[in-house]
């Protein structure tokens, strides 16, 4: 493990990233115990608060955990793709946000990423990731159902369809897709769609899912990205000429 003190970036920054390459190359393996504070400040050169707070920003990355005691000290931390969504979702959503992504390049991320989950999601979908695809249609027809919570529960059923695959790393990658890219399209289209033209389209996918039918399911999608497309750009248009 090495650092350049002459590289102008933070030497917690350096430390940070020598370590979790140590991590990600497998020389450090899962719960292995770290050198003290004491010994990585030896190691690097640094001192011990440059070090501590090295570790720091990995324990936000969720790459090591510290435990207190004579037994205690810092450990690699075995991350779970549970763990790692919300830092998959803050990424997505910053890139998003920071860089003006258009709704059309969004709508067309996504629903590609979508599909890409359908046929195994009509062999694998599960009762539980069924019902609850239908307990979100279901929210999404009550008609005293506020716009932020429509939204919120189309995200559920578009993250229950993805979790239908039954495959974690698809799950973890589509989480930035489906969490931060579905807000965007819903936050420019809520004002101008139809929520029974997209519960009608919902109740098509989940149907398609539940008898195996993958090209009824993907059909679905597709005319569900087709009417999210016309909605977006009805709405852009709009704004374009107040």
């Amino acid at each position: 493990m090495k650092i350049d003190p002459d590289n102008k970036a933070d030497l917690s920054a350096q430390i940070a990233e020598a370590i979790r390459e140590e991590i990600v190359a497998g020389r450090l393996i899962v719960d292995a115990r770290l050198p003290s504070e004491a010994e990585l400040a030896d190691h690097f050169a640094v001192s011990r608060p440059t070090v501590r707070e090295g570790l720091k920003r990995l324990a936000a990355q969720a790459l090591i955990r510290t435990q207190r005691g004579a037994n205690g000290g810092a450990f690699v931390n075995r991350l779970s793709y549970p763990e790692a969504y919300g830092q998959q979702i803050t990424t997505a959503t910053l890139l998003l946000s920071m860089n003006a992504i258009s709704f059309d390049v969004a709508c067309e991320a996504r629903y590609a990423l979508e599909r890409a989950c359908t046929q195994l999601a009509a062999r694998r979908r599960t009762p539980d990731t069924l019902a609850t695809m239908r307990a979100e249609i279901h929210r999404q027809s009550q008609p005293g159902l506020s716009d932020e919570s429509f939204c919120a529960s189309d995200v559920a059923y578009h993250r229950a369809l993805v979790d239908s695959a039954g495959n974690p790393v698809l799950s973890y990658q589509l989480a930035g897709a489906v969490e931060a890219m579905q807000p965007l399209m819903n936050m420019i289209t809520f004002t101008a769609r139809s929520r029974e033209a997209i519960v009608g389209l919902h109740i098509r996918i989940a149907d398609g899912l539940e008898r195996h039918d993958a090209e009824a399911a993907e059909d679905a999608l597709t005319a569900l990205e087709a009417y999210t497309l016309v909605l977006g750009r009805d709405v852009m248009a709009a704004r374009a000429k107040s």
